[in-house]
């Protein structure tokens, strides 16, 4: 009695140690998840910012601080005439050019009832324009060179998407079912049947009758070569009932087969999205699945769905910040195609990496969350309201156009544009920005979106 106990506790505590092993285990791979995202956040921010501080040097603008995050400063350091640093807030970052905008004295004073606020802008802009700098300021460079540098930001965050997109789909490719068979079907079970083994008066499956084994690698079908297991399952599903030769390399020697795909309904989509049902060819053989490397022009056209994915998100994003908001206090789940905060991000990229699934597939979804962030904010900074960096192209496009037209009417050239008197508009902007990210914060903290099921 006594030595049934002391196994039986003993086996016990061992699965209690087996447990809480399995458990740490998650709890790190959840925060290492998590890791890999702030810190592909931080290199996408990092980057977004050499892409506008880069061409503003080139050009010889004057650049006084590159900071990554906001808020109180953790660490920087003096680098010539640029201080380079970290703030306590990884939300975002900036760089500060000398004279974004013409100085108080060019820009005549200040009006209405936000005058303060605009004096406000007007007085920080100045100070960031030294002594002596004078010509190396930004609102006095040509306009072509003004739009480089503000586009510099979301083309970097465009480069690094189609990199790792490139990655994902060449380097270590696009899951599809190869032409090796993984298993075949013992028999043909009716349409919607709950069966998961053949009596024995169920007809045989073609590909078991046929001879097809597992491991067997399809070379031809109907006389033509198939490269992937997609361009087999065209062909049987296009020939119900009509025997097909069927070529397959078995232990390095090819065999020749006769496969008559029996006639099953089938479900699809038409061009319209509508689900369709039509007869096909059924041949009950199963492909293996594996990573297969894409054309280089893979990974750009990746980068492209995304962007015109994200485009749309962005232009219906009233709405789908109020279903954000009704899913609050509703019943209703969280669309997963909808925006997200860091933290959603964050949380989904823990779960990712602990998930029970081969570390390559992880990997791969979180590269696949990397690039789709970076897409975002490529397509966000392009709106082309200030403080964006698409709002300053609009003023730069904007003081060309005025520009143009004197010339045009041989007219004295115009002052430049004085961006300071939109900054009551730049205000309302940052406050949507801000009440947005506080509604997706709370959103993804109470109602998360649920990818994984």
């Amino acid at each position: 009695m006594g030595d049934t106990a002391r196994r039986t506790a003993g086996g016990t505590a061992d699965s209690y140690h087996r447990g809480t092993s399995v458990g740490a285990v998650e709890t790190l791979l959840y925060l290492g998840g998590i890791l890999f995202m702030l810190v592909g956040l931080g290199v996408s921010i990092g980057l977004h910012e050499v892409g506008h501080l880069v061409p503003a040097k080139l050009f010889g603008v004057r650049v006084g601080q590159y900071m990554i995050g906001f808020g109180p400063r953790l660490w920087s350091r003096r680098i010539g005439e640029t201080e380079y640093g970290f703030k306590a807030l990884p939300l975002g970052g900036f760089i500060s050019m000398s004279g974004m905008y013409p100085p108080s004295q060019q820009a005549g004073p200040a009006k209405g009832v936000f005058r303060a606020l605009v004096q406000d802008a007007r007085s920080a802009n100045d100070e960031t324009i030294a002594e002596g700098d004078e010509g190396r300021v930004f609102y006095r460079l040509p306009v072509w060179k003004r739009i480089i540098v503000m586009l510099g930001g979301p083309l970097m965050n465009l480069v690094l998407a189609v990199l790792v997109f490139t990655i994902l789909a060449s380097g270590i490719g696009v899951q599809q079912g190869t032409t090796t068979v993984s298993a075949v079907s013992e028999c043909v079970l009716p349409a919607g049947s709950q069966q998961t083994e053949c009596d024995a008066d169920d007809p045989a499956a073609p590909a078991a009758e046929a001879g097809i084994r597992p491991l067997d690698e399809l070379v031809s079908v109907d006389g033509k070569q198939v490269g992937t297991f997609a361009e087999a399952a065209a062909i049987i599903q296009d020939s119900p009932g009509e025997p097909l030769a069927v070529v397959v390399r078995r232990d390095g020697e090819e065999v020749s087969l006769t496969l008559t795909p029996v006639s099953a309904e089938r479900e699809f989509l038409d061009a319209e999205g509508q689900k369709v049902v039509r007869e096909v060819g059924y041949a009950g053989v199963y492909a293996q699945v594996a990573y297969v490397p894409q054309p280089l022009s893979t990974g750009p056209e990746l980068a492209m769905q995304q962007t015109g994915a994200v485009a749309s998100m962005i232009a219906t994003l009233p709405v789908r910040l109020w279903d954000i908001g009704v899913t609050l206090f509703t019943d209703q789940e969280r669309d997963p195609n909808g925006p997200l905060s860091v933290v959603g991000v964050g949380r989904i990229a823990g779960e990712v990496a602990a998930t029970d699934a081969p570390v390559l597939n992880r990997l791969v979804v979180l590269l696949n969350l990397l690039g789709a962030l970076n897409i975002a904010l490529f397509v966000f900074n392009l709106i082309p309201l200030l403080p964006l960096d698409g709002g300053h192209v609009v003023v730069a496009l904007w003081d060309g156009l005025r520009r143009t037209w004197a010339r045009m009417l041989r007219r004295p050239e115009p002052a430049p544009v004085d961006a300071t008197r939109l900054v009551p508009m730049t205000v309302v902007v940052a406050v949507l920005l801000i009440g947005m990210g506080a509604l997706l914060l709370v959103a993804d903290l109470v109602k998360p979106v649920n990818l994984l099921g």
